[in-house]
């Protein structure tokens, strides 16, 4: 969390940005909440989920590549709103009233990406399928819904931190997350149907990968 609020307030160069405090607040409480609740219940999925860098030795060299241009410009998403609003003041900050909603809309996604930890032992950084834990397809809880219902959350964390503070520039590169995501589903949903049992009748159960009712 400490290079959280580094990678927020350091571009800024000041102190007084109120919107980043809360959001660091905010995503301190929940990386809080969800460790202790972890390493109680699921210390494999906390070990998995440390891991700082998505780049793994059994990873799909699709996957390598996205998520390799994922988490570099996933930086940016924190570097640019600080130079954007505060320090050079690129563009107009977006009004005050979204940015509150944005950070409002963060306790939501919290409790979602906690539930979807709770039903899926086996959500890795990386696409992979997990023969060492015996992966199965998770069918439960969120997943009813959508098949990969955290990058659904994912998605509208990556326009509410923007949002939350003020930096209109930042949204473009929410876009081109997006993107990445969106495409990384569709390779990643592939490689589910062809290498973990059961997928493919899930998958006839549960039709949309992100978005009920759309895709």
């Amino acid at each position: 969390m400490s290079l959280f609020a580094v990678a927020l307030l350091w571009p800024a160069g000041t102190w007084q940005w109120w919107e980043a405090w809360i959001l660091i607040a905010l995503w301190t409480v929940y990386g809080v909440v969800m460790t202790h609740y972890l390493l109680r219940h699921d210390p494999a999925l906390l070990a998995e989920r440390l891991k700082l860098v998505p780049i793994h030795k059994d990873q799909k060299y699709w996957d390598k590549l996205l998520m390799s241009v994922f988490f570099i410009a996933g930086i940016g998403l924190y570097l640019i709103p600080g130079f954007d609003v505060i320090r050079y003041e690129w563009s107009e900050p977006l009004p005050e009233w979204m940015s509150i909603l944005a950070l409002f809309i963060h306790l939501p996604c919290f409790l979602l990406l906690g539930w979807v930890m709770r039903e899926n032992t086996y959500l890795s950084q990386v696409v992979k399928i997990d023969k060492d834990r015996d992966h199965k397809v998770v069918t439960t809880g969120p997943y009813a819904l959508v098949r990969h219902p955290m990058y659904t959350v994912v998605i509208v964390l990556l326009f509410a931190v923007p949002v939350a503070l003020g930096s209109r520039f930042a949204l473009i590169l929410s876009v081109f997350l997006t993107l990445l995501l969106i495409i990384r589903t569709h390779f990643e949903d592939r490689t589910l149907h062809e290498e973990l049992g059961g997928y493919p009748e899930y998958a006839k159960q549960t039709r949309y990968r992100l978005i009920p009712g759309i895709w």
